[in-house]
């Protein structure tokens, strides 16, 4: 099963990460690739730099970054994993670094199963 891991920042101390929890969060990204569920990650920059496209009441509309959401998305991960409960334990693992090695972050992840062809079969 592939899961998409989104990772949004809430509270950010001043300045940049730590160096060891940058270190940290390599290591568990090449312990991940080197078990074969970690399918792609990458750090994502402020949503200033982005757009959002939207449709409403039938009309659509672009407009430039930033978003006023209080929580930025900084990254996300895709996973191939056998369960819900291993991706949920990669994403553990990779919340509790930046509890204890960034004092003053907080934080969440969003944990969301992508379909894939079985959720389309049809009937039997």
């Amino acid at each position: 099963m592939r899961y998409l891991v989104t990772f949004k920042a809430t509270a950010v101390p001043a300045g940049p990460p730590p160096a060891d929890l940058m270190e940290a969060i390599f290591k568990l990204g090449q312990e991940a690739t080197e078990a074969g569920v970690m399918l792609d990650n990458s750090g994502l920059a402020p949503s200033s730099e982005g757009a959002r496209i939207e449709v409403s009441g039938g009309r659509l509309t672009v407009s430039d970054g930033p978003f006023a959401e209080a929580k930025e998305l900084i990254s996300y991960a895709l996973y191939e994993v056998r369960s819900k409960e291993e991706v949920v334990e990669w994403t553990t693992r990779f919340v509790k670094l930046h509890r204890d090695l960034w004092p003053g972050w907080e934080g969440e992840s969003d944990v969301l199963r992508l379909f894939g062809p079985e959720d389309f079969a049809p009937p039997a």
